[in-house]
């Protein structure tokens, strides 16, 4: 369980130690031995929080669920909803910095985290563009110009008037609710005006964006980072295999991209950043089309799943990245000292013919090169994210002759 301890800031460190930490300097470094907070509680702060106490400091997170993965790792966490006032001005008090693993936090409480004095990375205004899939493709769309990458050809629908215009030479394409729509949700196929029509119906008319279906080869996605001093850095490309809308496997570095493609995304997501003004890990996905064309799709202002291969494959991993950027500190090498695929875990590995069963975990560790990440999550549900496994080498097919002999072990369809 949580402790409660050091109530608040002022009670945290003496006047002495205060200027010794960073915490009264808005420009100084956050040291080790400060309060870090987290808007959150799942599997991503769960990793965040591991990755702070590596490096000294101390965790605060609020979320409403007194289980939260992240909440019973870290040192104090506060059981209340993401907008409770005093829970907010509780974390302020106590945190000199505030981060959030999720990109459905409520942009105004990191607003509020802000006026009452902490340094907050990334802000709110950048979680808000990443919050609507309208705003997110309207700033893709200023951007473009300076990247070379524009989001795909898409359709705003929030009146019923949109679908009577909308043109023919956006069909067939993809529904998508601006709103809350993750892992495959909130999405719909749609082939003519009328799949359209009846889908906004069934999602009950809220904002939509329509996304004209495009020829495409493969997803990558890219992982930067900022810090305040505009400083960026960015991992390798890493490119995803998706089931069912959920992420099933990342290789990193890609084994698809040509050269070319690869430091036109990076050299985007790294633009990207600095024209939000991002202070923070920002992973953005990247659609590359039979033509060898680069699209943007979507962006996440926090680590991402598609990263959780930097912490075993590369000098610093995604989440070590996360509290440099927020503490103030240099941003750590992206540089990956080994190949790595990374198989994601969901709840129905804990299932076979229908019955609950446990996973041959000693099985998956046996193999060299096998690391395994599991969130400590009580309840295992199907399509549930529980884990995963990161399979590395020296040499790309190591890590593949682990993650093949993962699959085997874990009953998992290649």
């Amino acid at each position: 369980m949580p402790t409660d301890i050091h109530p608040s800031l002022a009670e945290a460190h003496t006047p002495e130690s205060r200027a010794e930490f960073g915490v009264d300097n808005p420009n100084a470094p956050i040291l080790p031995g400060a309060w870090l907070g987290m808007l959150g509680g799942g599997q991503l702060g769960r990793m965040f929080t591991h990755a702070a106490q590596a490096m000294g400091y101390k965790v605060c997170v609020l979320d409403p669920d007194q289980d939260s993965p992240a909440g019973t790792v870290a040192e104090k966490h506060l059981c209340a909803a993401y907008t409770d006032e005093a829970a907010l001005a509780e974390m302020a008090r106590l945190c000199p910095a505030v981060t959030t693993e999720f990109e459905n936090v409520p942009s105004m409480s990191l607003d509020r985290l802000e006026q009452l004095g902490a340094f907050v990375a990334p802000r709110g205004y950048c979680v808000s563009i990443a919050q609507n899939r309208i705003g997110e493709k309207k700033f893709f769309a200023s951007c473009a110009e300076r990247t070379g990458v524009s989001p795909a050809p898409h359709w705003v629908i929030q009146h019923d008037a949109d679908i009577d215009q909308l043109p023919e030479t956006l069909l067939p394409g993809i529904l998508k609710t601006a709103r809350m729509g993750y892992d495959g949700k909130g999405q719909a196929r749609v082939r003519t005006r009328e799949d359209v029509r009846a889908a906004w119906n069934a999602m009950q008319h809220v904002p939509c964006v329509l996304e004209k279906m495009l020829p495409l080869a493969y997803e990558v996605s890219v992982l930067a980072a900022r810090a305040a001093d505009g400083a960026t850095a960015t991992w390798p490309l890493a490119e995803n295999v998706h089931r069912d809308g959920i992420l099933f496997s990342t290789v990193m570095p890609s084994t698809s991209v040509s050269a070319e493609i690869a430091d036109k995304a990076r050299a985007a997501a790294a633009t990207i950043t600095t024209e939000m003004g991002y202070v923070g890990v920002l992973c953005i996905e990247f659609f590359v089309l039979t033509d060898g064309s680069l699209v943007a799709n979507e962006m996440a202002p926090r680590p991402h799943n598609s990263g959780h291969i930097t912490m075993d494959a590369c000098e610093t991993s995604q989440f070590e990245q996360q509290v440099r950027a927020m503490a103030r500190l240099p941003l750590g090498s992206t540089r990956q000292h080994s190949a790595g695929k990374m198989l994601n875990l969901l709840g129905d590995v804990w299932f076979e013919f229908g019955l609950e069963r446990t996973p041959a975990w000693d099985e998956v560790v046996a193999q060299t090169g096998a690391k395994l990440h599991l969130y400590g999550k009580n309840d295992a549900r199907p399509a549930r994210k529980m884990g995963h496994v990161n399979c590395v080498g020296a040499q790309a097919q190591d890590a593949e002759r682990a993650f093949d002999a993962a699959l085997r072990a874990l009953h998992i369809t290649p």
